[in-house]
């Protein structure tokens, strides 16, 4: 990693802050993208893009993810169901998490062939809602597991379902991915476009669907992007998949092809919001991807990394050479295809070790995540309760209704915005370091003095403050605040910012 240095500068404190307050007064640059929507509190410009592998704001600011998962895994499908609300988004933003992976359920969308649920979507909107008052950005993931409730599990609607009349064993989660041959069917029928009910095809249906989504969603400030599919299985026939040499050539030429089909539905109704793709899930133990390229640029690449043998043992063995070599073939795809990575699940435990290992690596590789998951009481999940970071979101996150060492683990500094390009950045021993060149991410020149950085430091790390040393900027925020704005001197070309208790 490059060492960051900086030039002198002559640029005092006082002309930095009134620059910055300028910056913020002026609001988004006139070579935005189109339909900029005004910051969140003091959150990124929006809509939210990427410039190579960074997620970028409309001022083309390298933006960094941090937050969870909320799924609610059984009818109505709504987040809010089980009581999350404004004072879950509100616990969400003051202990420094930006982005929400907010879970939306076929068979709710589309509870029959080309009929969508607006009530529904409507539900979906306002926890989008709730989480953007709090400054908190939302993913929509088109979440399934094991494919449908016949199978114990979520995701299609039961008219989209084909068995072929083959034996449906109820092994749970996860083994029926691996051992129930009327669900791998099901998969298969949805990969080869098998006909529903009405003739129209099950791929068809999917893209008709997320394009009506997208059409719902189109110009919503509170959403970043959209996730096409969870977890996809590759059906019948998986065994060649989970070979680490040979990968999954055929099925993910299949996954593609369902890529290929959903962007451009998804595009013709909104030609902007990113738009995020997984590989097959098999990734999570280390077997890398062949899903190619999917046609089209503004994408991103979501992953997961969950460590098998601590999912069986519940102890963190190998886990460290996993998550390296799931990070590793992340960061290749990524850099090859010169998209964003962004890791939306990890996590699923409440083994410190485990998660503060997930976190180094990502923090190393300058990758956003998402951790699984804000609650538990989850049906397909190998550890329902101890998933949880909040037992109960209908009553207050507070007191023993938190994972209060969990939340200390996930509440880590990191830069939610950076005016350049990070370098690096490190939390070690209740010391955050950031370090980045003041050039855009996008290489069109660099950034003016006054343009913000912003750092959280939640209050949960540094209980008695912090001190901040920067080389090449200034500090331009309140004293001990959870959001700490730094801006670079004039000349500067590298900016460093320690913060220590």
């Amino acid at each position: 990693m490059p060492r960051c240095s900086s030039r002198p500068s002559r640029a005092a404190g006082l002309i930095a802050a009134g620059l910055l307050i300028a910056a913020l007064n002026t609001g988004a640059s006139s070579l935005a993208a189109p339909q900029v929507q005004p910051a969140l509190a003091s959150g990124p410009t929006l809509p939210i893009g990427h410039a190579g592998t960074w997620v970028t704001d409309a001022d083309g600011r390298v933006v960094v993810l941090h937050g969870l998962n909320q799924v609610y895994k059984v009818p109505p499908y709504e987040p809010s169901a089980d009581g999350f609300g404004d004072d879950d988004a509100a616990f969400l933003a003051t202990n420094g998490f930006n982005a929400m992976r907010v879970g939306v359920i076929w068979a709710a969308v589309e509870p029959q062939p080309g009929s969508y649920d607006d009530t529904y979507l409507a539900s979906i909107a306002q926890t989008v809602q709730t989480l953007a008052a709090h400054g908190v950005l939302s993913l929509l993931d088109f979440h399934q597991d094991l494919f449908n409730d016949v199978f114990q599990g979520e995701g299609a609607p039961a008219w989209a379902v084909q068995t072929g009349g083959l034996p449906n064993p109820q092994l749970g989660f996860p083994a029926n991915y691996f051992a129930n041959p009327a669900e791998d069917y099901a998969w298969n029928a949805l990969w080869r476009n098998a006909p529903a009910p009405d003739g129209i095809g099950l791929q068809d249906h999917y893209a008709h669907t997320w394009a009506h989504v997208a059409a719902y969603f189109q110009g919503n400030p509170g959403v970043f992007g959209y996730e096409i599919l969870n977890e996809p299985w590759p059906g019948l026939l998986w065994e060649p998949c989970a070979n680490p040499v040979v990968g999954c050539i055929v099925n993910d030429a299949k996954l593609r092809g369902l890529y290929n089909r959903v962007v451009p539905a998804i595009r013709a109704a909104d030609p902007t919001t990113l738009v995020f793709f997984e590989p097959n899930v098999l990734f999570s133990e280390v077997i890398h991807t062949d899903v190619g390229t999917v046609a089209d640029r503004n994408t991103g690449f979501s992953f997961h990394d969950y460590c098998a043998l601590e999912t069986v043992l519940h102890k963190d063995v190998s886990c460290s050479q996993q998550d390296w070599a799931v990070f590793n073939n992340a960061r290749h795809y990524a850099a090859v295809h010169q998209i964003p990575a962004l890791l939306t699940e990890f996590g699923a435990t409440d083994d410190l070790a485990n998660l503060a290992g997930v976190l180094r690596r990502a923090d190393d590789d300058r990758i956003g995540w998402l951790e699984w998951a804000y609650t538990g009481n989850d049906k397909t999940s190998s550890s329902p309760t101890d998933q949880a970071l909040v037992f109960d979101p209908s009553q207050p996150p507070t007191g023993s209704n938190v994972n209060t060492a969990k939340l200390a683990v996930l509440a880590a500094p990191y830069p939610q915005l950076v005016a350049g390009t990070p370098k690096s950045w490190s939390f070690k021993s209740g010391t955050f370091r950031l370090c980045y060149t003041t050039e855009r991410a996008d290489h069109q020149g660099r950034f003016s003095p006054g343009t913000p950085t912003v750092i959280s430091v939640p209050a949960i790390e540094y209980p008695s403050g912090y001190q901040v040393t920067v080389k090449g900027g200034q500090v331009v925020s309140a004293p001990g605040a959870p959001l700490l704005t730094v801006v670079a001197d004039a000349g500067a070309d590298t900016v460093d910012v320690t913060v220590t208790p």
